[in-house]
């Protein structure tokens, strides 16, 4: 018996969230062909709707498909980050400060859980960090009623999933990140919305001074060890 349509969809939705979420971890490598044939085997699913949730995936800028040679995660990039982040500065210290003047009490106490479940997986160092800190985020929008805000916020979380983890391999900074998620918390619960702008802000700055200089360490390592190669100055 054929599977209904809406079987169809519900089916690549999950193997959208699933292949995402391999390569969000790591699980699936960055300039790596993507052997459609063995993951499909391993999901037990059948190529093509495989094949429709790497051509979603690509539309969400996680994907490049090659001619003649397949699906590829996009690698890592200082310029990407920067993007990303000025895209998010634009859009969500606004969407926020409006958001916390709308929620209603369902919608804060939701933010408020998402944040203790987030304040719990980063202490465990668990892979569930990455989506809590997105839903978190999302959280603090969503109220607001911005639809195409809320959506192209949401698919520029996806994209940065792999440099907020970046950011917090360093020892402290889930700490950091932990204070100031709360000191936001507490702005937007007391719908302080200039705070709120104003705190979202300098967080999303903050992470990407970060990642500037994970990227400028990784570029002089890189540097130093390849021979015949000095580090550049400015």
């Amino acid at each position: 018996m054929a599977a209904s349509p809406l079987e169809v969809r519900t089916l690549s939705d999950r193997l959208m969230e699933v292949v995402r979420d391999m390569i969000l971890s790591g699980a699936i490598e960055p300039d790596v062909p993507i052997r459609q044939d063995a993951l499909a085997a391993d999901l037990n699913v059948s190529k093509i709707p495989l094949r429709e949730a790497l051509v979603r995936l690509e539309q969400d800028g996680l994907v490049v498909s090659h001619a003649n040679r397949g699906f590829f995660v996009r690698g890592m990039s200082a310029s990407e980050v920067e993007e990303i982040y000025e895209l998010r500065l634009k859009l969500e210290p606004d969407a926020a400060a409006q958001a916390c003047l709308a929620a209603d009490d369902d919608q804060r106490a939701a933010a408020q859980r998402i944040l203790t479940e987030l304040d719990a997986a980063a202490a465990a160092r668990l892979p569930s960090v990455g989506p809590l800190n997105r839903a978190f985020h999302m959280a603090l929008i969503q109220p607001g009623g911005r639809v195409l805000t809320t959506e192209i916020t949401a698919r520029l979380h996806v994209m940065a999933d792999r440099y907020v983890r970046k950011h917090l391999e360093g020892a402290d900074r889930h700490l950091t990140a932990e204070a100031e998620h709360h000191e936001i918390m507490q702005a937007w619960l007391n719908r302080d919305a200039k705070a709120v702008r104003r705190m979202v802000g300098a967080h999303l700055e903050h992470t990407l001074r970060d990642l500037r200089e994970e990227f400028s360490m990784n570029f002089v390592a890189s540097s130093s060890a390849t021979p015949g190669r000095g580090r550049k100055r400015a």
